[in-house]
């Protein structure tokens, strides 16, 4: 890989990590939770080879751009998203997303449907997990005794508790990050997408990890099954990065995609 022709720009008052090479049609990329422009760049290197232009960022809270200054809702980073297109004055571009990204993208594709010609997701986030019913059950219990403490004003306690639950329960993801950026995840994964993957009415492919075990792959079933217009890719044997393990084919069938009706 060669080197990330980095640059830094600074919209709404937060300074981002950004890249952008090459020439003809755009291309938008939007990387995953707890990743940055260098986990979406061995893609981007091929589309620019076949003739696309690449704009990618690292998003607030990620990699080296500045976090929000508050929690952000995964509308949030959407709106963002626009003001960095608005910013470049792309009009429209193609948009490749995974995982958050991904998450993204169902709500672009459906709100902002007049912004992107195509559309490619990797492992996309945005569908609620299953949970089981004893899980259910425990997380109900705890959060009862802890909003009990909190309310009889024995805050140190409910904090230590809350804090203990987190360390026992709570995902990597949610371990990995602190301050603003866990309320964010915490707003972002409780947002259910299913509603607004149903309004995505741009083409879109989808791309799977059968093993993927962050994302498991009914999750993209499901979207494809409720998207109006949507395909689904299944790697056999890849995991939550389908896109990168598969690199050549998924590079293949996205161009494919992107060039015909």
């Amino acid at each position: 890989m060669n080197e990330i022709p980095t640059s830094t720009i600074t919209i709404n008052d937060i300074e981002i990590n950004q890249a952008i090479a090459g020439d003809g049609l755009p291309v938008l990329l939007l990387h995953g939770w707890g990743a940055n422009i260098g986990l979406v760049w061995q893609l981007a290197e091929r589309l620019i080879s076949q003739g696309y232009r690449v704009f990618a960022l690292d998003m607030p809270g990620f990699g080296n751009s500045d976090e929000p200054p508050v929690a952000w809702s995964v509308f949030d980073y959407t709106k963002f998203i626009i003001d960095y297109m608005d910013y470049h004055q792309l009009d429209k571009v193609y948009l490749f997303g995974h995982s958050f990204g991904g998450r993204l993208g169902l709500i672009l594709g459906a709100d902002y449907a007049d912004r992107i010609i195509k559309m490619a997701l990797s492992d996309a986030a945005g569908i609620r997990p299953k949970t089981s019913f004893w899980t259910q059950v425990r997380l109900n219990t705890y959060k009862g005794i802890r909003d009990t403490l909190y309310n009889m004003g024995l805050d140190s306690i409910a904090d230590t508790l809350r804090e203990a639950y987190n360390k026992r329960y709570g995902s990597t993801d949610f371990q990995q990050v602190s301050g603003v950026m866990r309320e964010t995840f915490v707003k972002v994964v409780n947002e259910d997408l299913l509603p607004y993957a149903k309004r995505v009415s741009i083409s879109t492919l989808l791309f799977w990890g059968d093993k993927d075990d962050d994302t498991p792959l009914w999750q993209g079933k499901l979207l494809e099954k409720n998207m109006p217009d949507a395909g689904l890719v299944v790697h056999e044997g890849a995991g939550h990065y389908a896109y990168l393990e598969r690199l050549a084919e998924t590079t293949r069938v996205m161009i494919y995609f992107f060039q015909n009706d």
